[in-house]
């Protein structure tokens, strides 16, 4: 792929003279899913697929993008100063608001953009797989800024700062964990987060005989498009209305007999399951964390599957072709858990297999979710790795 990417960048922007070479994990939570905008913990882990990219400052004064995922839709880069970064493109060209995004937040913060830079982006992450191919472009682009302008911003604000420019300029309302997984990511760990606090500490991810297989429904996710913010909005009704019987700040300042104890004033009942999913949510994480430190696999495994039946029933976030991944994995030798991860509306499962068991979980989940859906599952094993870093290439 690297050396693809040389050849091309020479062709675009006239030579590949001083390009160097940055990369950005995608990831994966293994639990604690739709917590992270509710104030409570989350379990992710950076992967090693992701986005690599090839940099370097030009004399235009303009910020040049391209992207090979995408080559063929336009004729050259795309091209903008930064006077002009003001508002979200539509249409064909609309990725490269993720990266407009970050410079426009960069500049929202003070940081002086003091040359142009042509950036060439070719990426291995599934494209609407939920596994945070956005927050990797993001971060990605934060730590080019960064590096090459030398900016000095650090991993936590990197995260923060694609969050933002996530929130404000795309327009979707997500959380933290995607860019703080992507951006603070440790080879051979998960990291336990608490989004309320950004405090957040690593575990050994000791899976032994295990392998983590993520199954790609090719169900497009489209998080912007789908009902992601109206959740986020219920809950927040739900927030209110409990703030008026108990003084809390977020949702995950509650435990799951607490909640209890206050459902009788949230108004809706819709709004009250969003909720039971949230606060639950939260103490499987903290819980699932624990079992995996103590190296309880099957614990792990069994919340896991709590959670996508959550996500399932209370959330609902799930499609059923999730549903059909998951329920297939559960019954199957060697799985220790399974479950919907990312937004949800599509995307993957994450599921924890026995490493005898890999060959054959991917030809019989692979061909009874054919059978029942009519579409072909994609399978991938994963490492763990570190987050968005430059790479020494040449």
């Amino acid at each position: 792929m690297t050396e693809e990417m040389y050849e091309a960048f020479g062709k675009i922007y006239g030579s590949d003279t001083d390009a160097e070479m940055f990369f950005s994990p995608g990831r994966v939570n293994l639990i604690g899913e739709h917590t992270d905008h509710e104030g409570g913990y989350v379990f992710p882990c950076a992967i090693d697929f992701g986005i690599y990219a090839l940099a370097r400052r030009n004399n235009t004064g303009k910020l040049r993008l391209y992207s090979l995922n995408f080559d063929g839709e336009y004729d050259s880069a795309f091209e903008a100063e930064y006077s002009t970064i003001t508002g979200k493109l539509t249409g064909p060209r609309s990725w490269v608001n993720y990266p407009l995004g970050v410079a426009s937040t960069l500049m929202k913060h003070g940081h002086a953009l003091t040359s142009g830079l042509d950036i060439l982006y070719n990426g291995n992450l599934p494209d609407g797989a939920g596994l945070s191919s956005s927050a990797a472009l993001e971060v990605l682009t934060v730590r080019i800024f960064s590096d090459l302008l030398g900016l000095g911003i650090d991993g936590v604000k990197a995260a923060l700062y694609s969050q933002e420019a996530e929130n404000d300029f795309v327009g979707m309302h997500c959380g933290i964990m995607d860019q703080f997984a992507v951006s603070m990511g440790r080879k051979n760990h998960a990291i336990l987060l608490n989004c309320s606090t950004l405090d957040y500490s690593y575990a050994p991810l000791e899976l032994g005989n295990h392998k983590i297989i993520i199954t790609n429904s090719n169900v497009p996710h489209s998080l912007v498009g789908s009902e992601y913010n109206l959740r986020r909005q219920q809950c927040e009704a739900a927030l209110s209305d409990i703030k008026a019987v108990r003084s809390i700040s977020c949702l995950c300042d509650l435990s799951p007999d607490e909640l209890d104890e206050v459902s009788y004033s949230v108004k809706d009942p819709v709004n009250l399951r969003r909720a039971v999913h949230a606060v639950s949510e939260n103490a499987r994480a903290l819980k699932a964390s624990q079992a995996l430190k103590s190296g309880n696999l099957d614990m792990f495994g069994r919340l896991m599957n709590a959670s996508h039946v959550s996500l399932r029933d209370n959330y609902a976030v799930t499609v059923p072709e999730l549903d059909i991944l998951a329920s297939l994995a559960w019954g199957f030798p060697g799985v220790v858990g399974s479950r919907m991860t990312g937004g949800g509306f599509g995307g993957c499962t994450v599921s924890i297999v026995e490493s005898e068991h890999v060959k054959t979980f991917t030809e019989h989940v692979g061909s009874e979710y054919e059978r029942l859906t009519g579409r072909k599952a994609s399978f991938y094993e994963t490492g763990i790795t570190d987050g968005a870093r430059r790479l020494d290439i040449r």
